[in-house]
């Protein structure tokens, strides 16, 4: 056994000492690469990955989590900061579903499910029930606002008046409330964003107005649309101008288009401005109307008339008071004088008039001023437009102004109208380009083929110089072929034959070409 286990040693040796030294340094050094590899496919494979579950929470919420995570046999990770746990890839999912479905996660904020939790069965007084509430009410604020695009962080402050019985609904004290916002890096609300904060703090709060909420983050206070809002006003004035522009290129681009089809196409330039006005009016008419206009009546609804006839003898008290003899002074004195009658009749008429209500909003945007100018190229061969094609463009534009201005609530003349528009003559350049450069084709046309003519050639001459001149130097760097040196043999000094036939299979196995060389000069030598 030992010495088939010296055959083995020996012939591994001798295969190993086959290898120069080169080759066994590579063995060794792949052998190290493959092992070095293999370990780190294991360890990134055994490898635990987490990910980052919870982030961005205060003390409270932290530990709650941590204490879920080690009831449930979770590992994780906690930040240096400590807001921020990371727990297995594999367990993220659940971690969370479990976490959220139990509400551990308040970001600070109790909520309204403090009721739930803490109970009593014996009772709680009216104080500590109004805390309650009252914190309850800040968390599910604070919650809310969380939610709201931007948000990082909310602090709410609400604080509720106390309830009596002896004031009205309208003399009741108004909630008030306090909120500080932290927005998230690179986050810059908007206006809109702004009054979405107010309405929902606003209708989260009863009895809580827009003018007792105020909202202030790091930098600044927050104020609403309708407390004057600077991103309001700086949001519509940009509207505002965007829509003049907007309106002023309509108008370039119409009236461009038409005279383009009079004058040709690229031969009419035209400038506009104008003044808008932005003021909305809404207002409220309560309008009656008769039915019938002409008579001025309605229609009759109802209608009473009363008479009433008396007939009998003698006659009613008449005369000057205390005037007669025996009267009493300051009343009438009586007198028969037969029979006597009278008649009285009215008649009444209710009547039913059109009545009319009417909520107006005026549209905004209403033309105050507008004022177009157009140059106009002349045709060909004349110096400046003819004075029919100059006063029908002018009238074109007159009409175009005349109905802009309609609604603008001011009456404009004939002459007032034509001093806002304006009609000139004007060369654009491209004439007389085309005639500049039609002068001098001919010459700059011929200077520039020669140049060309002249590059190409010199550029084709150096190229062929330098392939001739690199194959000339190839040529004499070429070596001569030295002739090939064959190896030769002693056979004076070799007497044993196994000898000689081991070095000339040694000789064919390692270099087989000089091997055969080798034969061929001693059938040479041979056949000589």
């Amino acid at each position: 056994m030992n010495e088939r286990f010296a055959q083995y040693r020996d012939k591994l040796a001798q295969y190993w000492n086959r290898f120069s030294v080169r080759q066994k340094i590579l063995f060794f050094s792949t052998l190290l690469i493959i092992i070095i590899i293999i370990v780190a496919a294991t360890m990134q494979l055994t490898k635990t990955e987490y990910e980052v579950a919870f982030q961005d929470l205060d003390s409270t919420d932290a530990a709650g989590v941590i204490n879920y995570l080690e009831s449930a046999g979770i590992s994780y990770r906690l930040s240096p900061d400590g807001k921020s746990i990371s727990v297995p890839s594999a367990d993220a999912a659940r971690a969370k579903v479990d976490i959220g479905s139990q509400g551990i996660v308040q970001d600070g904020s109790i909520g309204y499910k403090i009721f739930d939790q803490s109970s009593s069965m014996i009772g709680t007084t009216d104080n500590e029930f109004n805390v309650k509430y009252n914190n309850a009410l800040n968390g599910e604020v604070e919650q809310l606002l969380r939610r709201m695009q931007g948000i990082k962080d909310a602090k709410v402050l609400v604080n509720l008046p106390k309830e009596t019985v002896f004031a009205t609904q309208d003399d009741q004290e108004k909630a008030s409330a306090s909120v500080v916002l932290s927005f998230k890096p690179g986050f810059r609300p908007t206006q809109d964003n702004i009054d979405g904060y107010f309405n929902l703090v606003k209708t989260a709060v009863p009895n809580l107005p827009i003018d007792n909420i105020t909202i202030t983050n790091n930098e600044t206070e927050l104020l609403p649309t309708a407390k004057g809002g600077q991103a309001g006003v700086s949001s519509q004035v940009e509207e505002n101008f965007l829509l003049q522009k907007k309106f002023e290129e309509d108008v370039k681009k119409d009236v461009k288009a038409f005279l383009s089809k009079l004058t040709g196409p690229d031969k009419v330039d035209v400038l506009v401005f104008s003044k808008l006005n932005f003021d909305k009016e809404t207002r409220k008419e309560n309008r009656v109307e008769p039915v019938d206009p002409e008579n001025m009546q309605g229609i009759v609804i109802s209608s009473q008339i009363i008479s009433n006839t008396y007939s009998g003898q003698g006659s009613t008290d008449g005369g000057v008071a205390g005037t007669g003899a025996g009267d009493v002074q300051g009343y009438p004195s009586s007198a028969n004088s037969g029979n006597t009658s009278s008649e009285e009749s009215s008649e009444t008429k209710n009547f039913e008039v059109n009545r009319i209500t009417r909520d107006i909003i005026a549209s905004p945007y209403t033309v105050k001023d507008l004022t177009i100018n157009v140059a106009v190229e002349p045709p060909d061969g004349q110096p400046t437009l003819d004075p029919a094609t100059s006063a029908a463009i002018r009238l074109i534009l007159v009409n175009i102004v005349r109905a802009s201005l309609a609604d603008s609530g001011i009456t404009y003349t004939d002459a007032d109208l034509s001093k806002k528009v304006s009609v000139y003559s004007q060369s654009f350049g491209a004439q007389a380009a085309a005639q500049a450069s039609s002068g001098f084709a001919n010459w700059m046309i011929w200077a520039i083929a020669a140049a060309a003519l002249l590059v190409g050639a010199g550029a084709g001459y150096i190229i062929y110089r330098r392939r001739r001149n690199n194959t000339e130097e190839e040529e004499e760097e070429i070596p001569l072929q030295v002739p090939t040196e064959f190896p030769s043999i002693n056979l004076d000094s070799v007497t044993n034959e196994s000898q000689v036939r081991k070095q000339l299979e040694s000789l064919a196995k390692k270099k087989p070409e000089e091997f055969v060389n080798l034969l061929r000069t001693w059938l040479a030598d041979e056949q000589r």
